[in-house]
């Protein structure tokens, strides 16, 4: 699945769920992942879409653990499948 695919199911998905999937672009803080995905209830999530087979650059592997030891929630998207499971996540 290409990764503009991807991102186009991510926003719909978000939008029909009640919540907003935000373009993140961090100027002078490279590598932040692709959207924040806000949903009611107050929960956040970043998510890096990928297509398959391809993998973050170092300067992402970096950020997204940043983030997660910051405690947020960070899914790495780059198939279907995880993406069935982050919209399981997100409908709870």
């Amino acid at each position: 699945m290409r990764e503009k695919t991807i991102e186009e199911r991510l926003r719909e998905t978000v939008k029909r769920l009640g919540g907003l999937a935000l373009k993140f672009v961090s100027p002078g803080f490279t590598g932040v992942p692709d959207r924040i995905v806000l949903m009611p209830g107050g929960r956040i999530y970043f998510v890096e879409l990928k297509s398959y087979g391809k993998i973050p650059t170092i300067r992402q592997t970096f950020v997204i653990r940043l983030l997660r030891r910051l405690g947020f929630a960070v899914w790495l998207v780059d198939r279907e499948a995880t993406l069935e499971l982050f919209i399981k996540e997100i409908n709870k």
